[in-house]
């Protein structure tokens, strides 16, 4: 890709912290983080694919989500992780524009996830006895091919087009990966056409991704209180309210970070909410989505045991 009068050869990430013994603890942090995120995601694909009785749609699209989350914070933790111990800050151009392009394809391929895992316990709740014929082998592919396809999609032109941008100037990010929003600060072109772009994408993806999410929550809820058992109420709402905390605070930081005008300069704040959509949330997913159910905790001991 062309980059004409681009003189600027890398950029510098201010990261999370300004001090020494501060970026320690967030490496001691974030590196447990990073840690139990591989884990609880590995550990969900293995189970799933090993074990004859959680090969149904659930734990199918459980399995790929998994997947997608490893993908996703291994675009950046590593690096993160590496500059807060060697207290190196730069990174190169491509290096640079690589990250925020997987950052962003396959953050939105998350939430394309979420929306498609909520469809999946919509149908399996409200309609049980037409899961088996609706949610068969053939849409279960299609749509997680139909995630992945429109993530890129939808991601990879203003990516691109902030790839071809020219930058000559500062080259100083206030924040610990690359993002979109303070490229387009840093260049010295014009950007309001690919800043339009970007926003009119965001506000397509999340919203809508939203909506299905809380429709099909909104139903599971509804049929959730028809249930005569004050027991299978309790239960089910105990699985749906940690479905949907996880959700609410990954939805209301990616939409309040993204949706609401850029600060110039890029502010702390960002980068603590960026955190929280892109670590935090990662960390718990395994635990609330899949190792937090019966069948996914007796697999799990099975495996422990037979290893033991």
């Amino acid at each position: 890709v062309s980059m004409n009068h681009t003189t600027v050869v890398e950029f510098v990430l201010l990261g999370l912290a300004d001090s020494r013994h501060l970026e320690i603890t967030l490496f001691l942090f974030l590196g447990i983080a990073y840690f139990l995120i591989l884990l609880g995601n590995i550990s969900v694909i293995g189970i799933t694919l090993t074990n004859n009785f959680l090969q149904t749609p659930m734990y199918y699209f459980l399995r790929n989500f998994a997947f997608s989350e490893i993908i996703f914070t291994s675009t950046f933790l590593p690096s993160t992780l590496y500059s807060l111990l060697t207290e190196r800050k730069t990174i190169s151009l491509p290096g640079c524009f690589l990250q925020m392009l997987f950052f962003y394809c396959l953050g939105a391929c998350t939430l394309f996830h979420l929306a498609v895992m909520s469809l999946d316990r919509y149908v399996a709740i409200c309609h049980p006895l037409h899961y088996t014929a609706i949610m068969n082998n053939r849409l279960c592919l299609q749509l997680i091919l139909s995630c992945w396809a429109l993530s890129f999609l939808s991601m990879f032109p203003p990516t691109i087009m902030i790839v071809q941008l020219p930058f000559c100037g500062p080259n100083v990010m206030n924040h610990f990966y690359c993002d979109a929003s303070l490229l387009l600060q840093l260049s010295c072109a014009d950007t309001g056409s690919i800043e339009e772009l970007m926003l009119i994408t965001l506000i397509i993806i999340l919203p809508g991704t939203v909506i299905v999410t809380a429709v099909s929550y909104g139903c599971i809820i509804v049929t959730i209180l028809r249930i005569p058992s004050s027991a299978g109420r309790r239960k089910a709402f105990s699985t749906c309210s940690a479905h949907l905390m996880v959700v609410a605070v990954f939805y209301s930081t990616s939409i309040y970070r993204y949706i609401r005008p850029a600060q110039r300069g890029g502010q702390d704040s960002d980068k603590v909410l960026s955190l929280f959509f892109s670590v935090l949330t990662q960390t718990v997913n395994p635990f609330i989505y899949s190792l937090r159910n019966r069948q996914v905790k007796q697999a799990l001991k099975e495996r422990i045991l037979l290893f033991s």
